[in-house]
C-alpha cells in the first residue's frame, strides 16, 4: 500500500534584493551615465560657448525609454519624490549674492563721498572722470595678468563694443559733471527718472508697452520735478548733466542687449574692465581738449584749498577712482547671478542708500517738500521696475 505523504511544502523563501523587477524599480537614475558611455554626442554643441549648459548633456538627444521619462518626471516634479539632501550649494549662493550686494552699496556710498569731496577743492569732472575710468584699467590689467585669464576676444566682439562703450561712456562723464554742481542726493533723484528714459527710447524702437507702464512713469516725473523746484543747490547744468547721463545709460543697455547678446563667453566682470579699456580711450582726448589747460592751476588751488596736505588731495582723487571701479564690478557681478527685475530693484534701492548717507555726511539742507517729492521720484521707481 503506497503511503500519501502529507507533510506542508517548504514556506516560500523571500524574494532576492537582486529580483528584475528591484533592479528596475531602484536602478532607473544609472540610466543616464549608461546612456551616456554608449552615446558620447550626447554632450549638447552648446557646451563650446561658456555656459553652464556645458556641464549638461543635450536631453533632446536621449533616448525616451519608459525608465528615462519617469526619471525625467521624477526630476521635473514638485521635488517630493527625489528630496534635496544638500542645501548648502544654494545657502553659499544666498550668501555670495548677500555679500555682493552689500559690497556694492558700500562702494557705491565711498565713492559717492570721495567723488564730492574731489570736486568741492578741484572742480574739474572730465579730470576725474578720465582718471576714475583709468583707474578700472590698471584694476583689471593688473587682474588679468596677476590671474592669467585675458578674455578672449574677437574683432567682431570688439567692433559691437564700440557703441555700448560711447554711451557709456557720456553717461560717466554727464553724471560727474552733475555731481561737480549739484548736490549728489540731488543728482541720483534725477537719475532715478532712468526708467522713463527707457519707456520712451524702447518706444521710438518699435516696442510696446501697456498704459499701465506709461502711468507708471508719471509719479517719477512729477517727483523729480517737486524735487527739482525746491532743490537749495539746483543748478541747471546739474540737472542737465544728471538727464544727459540717463540718456546714456539707457542707450548703453539698449545697445547692449542689441550687440552683445550673442557673445555669451564674456562674464560680467570682463565685459566691464573692456567697456572701462574702451570708455578711456574714447574720453582722454576730450578731456585733454575741454579741461587740459586748466589743470594746473586747478592743481594749485586744490593743494591750498586742503592747507597744502598733498598727499590727503590724492588720497581723495585716488579713492574716488578705485571706489568707482569696485562699485561698478559688484554690480556687473550680481547681475550675473540675479535676474534684470531684482537687479533694477536693488538699483533703486541703492539710491536710497546713497541719498540718505550723503545728505547724512555732507548735511545737506533738505525742505520738506523736496524730500517728499524724492520719495515720491524712487518709490515711482520701486514700482515701475515691477512692471
Amino acid at each position: 500500500m503506497m503511503s500519501l505523504n502529507l507533510t506542508h511544502p517548504p514556506p516560500p523563501t523571500a524574494f532576492p534584493k537582486s529580483t528584475t523587477a528591484h533592479r528596475r524599480l531602484f536602478s532607473v537614475p544609472a540610466t543616464f551615465p549608461q546612456l551616456h558611455r554608449r552615446n558620447p554626442p550626447l554632450i549638447s554643441a552648446s557646451a563650446t560657448n561658456g555656459d553652464q549648459s556645458r556641464f549638461l548633456p543635450d536631453q533632446s538627444a536621449i533616448p525616451r525609454s519608459r525608465f528615462a521619462v519617469k526619471s525625467v518626471a521624477a526630476a521635473e516634479g514638485s521635488g517630493s519624490s527625489i528630496p534635496d539632501s544638500n542645501p548648502k550649494p544654494a545657502v553659499n549662493q544666498t550668501l555670495k549674492l548677500a555679500t555682493v550686494f552689500r559690497l556694492w552699496y558700500f562702494h557705491n556710498v565711498i565713492f559717492n563721498i570721495y567723488n564730492k569731496k574731489s570736486l568741492n577743492v578741484f572742480p574739474y569732472p572730465w579730470f576725474l572722470a578720465t582718471f576714475q575710468l583709468f583707474t578700472g584699467c590698471i584694476w583689471m590689467l593688473a587682474n588679468w595678468s596677476i590671474n592669467r585669464r585675458f578674455p578672449k576676444i574677437s574683432k567682431e566682439f570688439l567692433l559691437a563694443l564700440l557703441g555700448p562703450a560711447l554711451f557709456h561712456t557720456v553717461g560717466h562723464i554727464s553724471a560727474c559733471v552733475s555731481f561737480s554742481k549739484v548736490a549728489v542726493s540731488f543728482t541720483h533723484v534725477i537719475k532715478s527718472a532712468e526708467p522713463v528714459f527707457s519707456v520712451i527710447f524702447s518706444s521710438f524702437l518699435d516696442e510696446i508697452y501697456p498704459l499701465k507702464v506709461w502711468l507708471s512713469i508719471l509719479p517719477i516725473v512729477f517727483g523729480c520735478s517737486l524735487a527739482a523746484v525746491t532743490e537749495v543747490s539746483f543748478n541747471l547744468g546739474g540737472l542737465s548733466g544728471a538727464m544727459i547721463s540717463n540718456f546714456g545709460f539707457v542707450l548703453r543697455n539698449i545697445y547692449s542687449k542689441k550687440s552683445l547678446q550673442n557673445f555669451k563667453e564674456i562674464d560680467g566682470l570682463n565685459l566691464y574692465g573692456l567697456i572701462s579699456l574702451v570708455s578711456f580711450v574714447y574720453l582722454l582726448p576730450v578731456a585733454i581738449l575741454v579741461e587740459g589747460s586748466q589743470w594746473v592751476g586747478g592743481y594749485k588751488n586744490a593743494i591750498v584749498a586742503v592747507g597744502g596736505r598733498s598727499m590727503e588731495f590724492y588720497g581723495m582723487v585716488l579713492c574716488s577712482g578705485i571706489f568707482y571701479h569696485l562699485y561698478n564690478q559688484s554690480s556687473y557681478q550680481a547681475l550675473d547671478d540675479i535676474s534684470p527685475l531684482t537687479f533694477s530693484v536693488g538699483n533703486t534701492m541703492k539710491r536710497v542708500v546713497v541719498i540718505v548717507a550723503t545728505v547724512l555726511f555732507f548735511r545737506n539742507p533738505v525742505n520738506p517738500l523736496n524730500a517728499l517729492g524724492s520719495g515720491i521720484a524712487i518709490l515711482g521707481t520701486f514700482f515701475c521696475t515691477l512692471r
